[in-house]
């Protein structure tokens, strides 16, 4: 797998608010619209236990961890994208065997907010509200999409107390 690129994936997490200039990022995600935030389990697993496989058919490789990427603060639904960040841009829509499609998408360019969180899924909303904290506490302004790379694969064996997540959100330029 090739590396994604700096300032992505450090190799120990992120205790503190780091601000970084990040470049576009080819992704293969499946996009949702007002998709209903209590069917999340189901997406991602839908999603993520096929699509490696399916990139693999056709010459496409992850050069990263899953990740789920926000277009709008989610409520009971969501605006997203989850995939994988890719070696080279998907050339046409696949079809999963759990009946998603996925498509070419990438991660923006631009000035980024990132932060790793260590422990399980739920206390993923209180990272956020801490991470949106420090962004304010700096001065900077964060913006649309954010999104949060699962660094550490979950499985029935893993440690729900050491499971790492990087969140990342998009910064209004500076002038």
């Amino acid at each position: 797998m090739s590396p994604l690129p700096e300032p992505y994936l450090p190799a120990e997490p992120l205790s503190a608010c780091r601000v970084a200039e990040a470049p576009a990022v080819l992704t293969a995600v499946v996009r949702k619209q007002g998709y209903p935030m209590y069917e999340m389990p189901a997406l991602m697993d839908g999603t993520f236990s096929h699509l490696a496989d399916a990139l693999a058919e056709v010459g496409v490789t992850p050069i990263g961890p899953a990740f789920s990427l926000h277009h709008r603060a989610p409520v009971d639904t969501a605006d997203l994208e989850v995939g994988f960040p890719v070696d080279r841009a998907l050339e046409a829509p696949l079809m999963l065997e759990s009946g998603l499609l996925v498509e070419a998408s990438q991660l923006p360019a631009g000035r980024v907010g990132l932060i790793s969180y260590v422990g399980g899924y739920g206390g993923l909303g209180e990272a956020w509200g801490r991470f949106t904290q420090s962004i304010g506490d700096s001065a900077e302004q964060m913006t649309y999409p954010f999104w949060e790379f699962y660094v550490t694969e979950p499985s029935p064996e893993a440690d729900p107390a050491t499971m790492r997540t990087d969140l990342v959100s998009l910064l209004e330029p500076r002038a």
